[in-house]
């Protein structure tokens, strides 16, 4: 087989370029750009407002310390920072989430497109795990205090082991835009929902059990 090195610098610049694509959040070029929430220019991510206008009350949220509502069909509830709660978090390329779960409750399998997440259990028994791209599971039990990392992109999920008590964590995350994907309503709640021949030979069910996960999931 010819190997031609007169095309390697051009197969290094596309790689570059893929590499690049892969960064996470871009670091802010100034002390900080609190977040103009009222503006109409629309970019990726928030316009600043004038430096001179920002105070403390701008770096500062009680966002969290509320409980969150987990009277849904999952049991949980995610409360995060935002540009618009928390204005001083903009382009600083992280944020944090404030996570209920109700007794058995579950934050079901997802993903989170552009960021790693670390959560912390603060109160009840979490069993927490992940799954990488060879489909293999790593999970934990984790206690008051005890945290685990979930990498970039991969399906991971938190369920509550208590039947009696609810649970709590603070998760953070390093994107001020991280995404979330519920893999269950990304397959079976989709608008417009994915053809039913599909799921069946992807799940190896009936078309009457996609009609039922979709009644189940509100799709």
């Amino acid at each position: 087989m010819r190997t031609h090195f007169h095309s390697l610098p051009l197969i290094l610049f596309n790689l570059s370029l893929l590499l690049g694509q892969s960064r996470p959040d871009p670091d802010p070029l100034q002390d900080y750009c609190v977040a103009d929430n009222k503006s109409e220019f629309f970019i990726n991510g928030v316009p600043c407002i004038n430096p001179k206008q920002v105070s403390s009350s701008h770096f500062v949220t009680s966002a969290l310390s509320k409980n969150g509502n987990t009277s849904n069909a999952f049991g949980f509830s995610v409360t995060a920072t935002n540009t618009v709660n928390l204005p001083g978090l903009n382009t600083l390329g992280l944020v944090l989430v404030r996570v209920d779960i109700a007794a058995s409750g579950i934050v079901p399998p997802h993903s989170h497109p552009r960021a790693s997440e670390v959560t912390t259990c603060l109160r009840g028994l979490l069993l927490v795990g992940f799954v990488d791209t060879s489909n293999r599971v790593f999970t934990q039990n984790l206690k008051p205090g005890e945290s685990f990392v979930f990498p970039k992109g991969l399906v991971h999920f938190l369920f509550n082991r208590d039947t009696r008590e609810p649970a709590l964590a603070l998760s953070g995350l390093n994107s001020q835009n991280p995404g979330a994907q519920i893999a269950s309503l990304a397959t079976f709640a989709s608008k417009p929902p994915i053809p039913d021949e599909i799921l069946k030979k992807a799940f190896q069910i009936t078309a009457r059990e996609v009609e039922t996960i979709r009644r189940n999931l509100g799709g």
